[in-house]
């Protein structure tokens, strides 16, 4: 959605749902999304899809960030601060990626909880016993994709923790020793965190498949 978007009553109606569901009045945004079409299933996929772009967007960012660090270590000449600032850059895009990816998988769980929540309420008030085991099945079923889609996406988060220490500690360090000599000195780092940015894709695809597996079958 573009600026020029937000100025239209759609687009108004949609920064006000937002505006209520980050204010924390989820009872008033749930609400407003039903009368869009909108129930707590769709915006679980909705938030599930917008947690596999980030990750799809992140996988790029931290290895352009390696690929810059590499590209440091390789450094023959030239101006330093120009590479300091491409790992800079680099290091920022990729802390806020991570702090974007954190707060939609926050989205994630907090829609699936009050899901699970009113299903549970929900098969309470059907009287066919028939039907209410199966709904019961169902909803068993429902937890238990939704929880192995919840520990790969945890596993995934925490894998950018090391990642992103590490990319801050070269950007402080060579704030300071912005030098051919500090630059020789972090060279034996570059294996270390190659393994910990091959490990973070991995952990990212496995995530971005699982919600796809999930958004499919849910």
């Amino acid at each position: 959605m573009t600026f020029a978007d937000l100025k239209t009553p759609a687009g108004v109606f949609l920064v006000s749902v937002v505006f209520l569901f980050l204010s924390g009045c989820s009872t008033a945004y749930y609400k407003a999304m039903e009368k869009i079409g909108k129930e707590k299933r769709h915006i679980l996929i909705d938030n599930v899809e917008d947690v596999q772009e980030s990750q799809t967007k992140a996988q790029e960012e931290f290895t352009d960030a390696l690929t810059r660090i590499k590209e440091l270590y390789a450094f023959d000449g030239g101006e330093l601060e120009t590479f300091y600032d491409r790992i800079k850059d680099s290091y920022e895009a990729c802390d806020s990626r991570a702090d974007q990816i954190e707060g939609r998988i926050n989205d994630v769980k907090q829609v699936a909880k009050d899901l699970f929540a009113e299903w549970e309420a929900e098969i309470t008030q059907i009287n066919d016993v028939k039907l209410k085991n199966s709904s019961k099945r169902s909803l068993r079923d429902a937890k238990i994709k939704y929880q192995k889609l919840e520990t790969v996406m945890n596993t995934s988060t925490r894998g950018m923790v090391p990642v992103l220490a590490k990319l801050k500690d070269y950007v402080l360090y060579l704030k300071h020793n912005l030098n051919a000599k500090a630059v020789g000195s972090l060279s034996g780092e570059v294996v270390s965190i190659e393994k910990d940015v091959a490990d973070l894709i991995k952990d990212m695809n496995a995530s971005i498949k699982e919600a796809a597996q999930f958004i499919k079958n849910f």
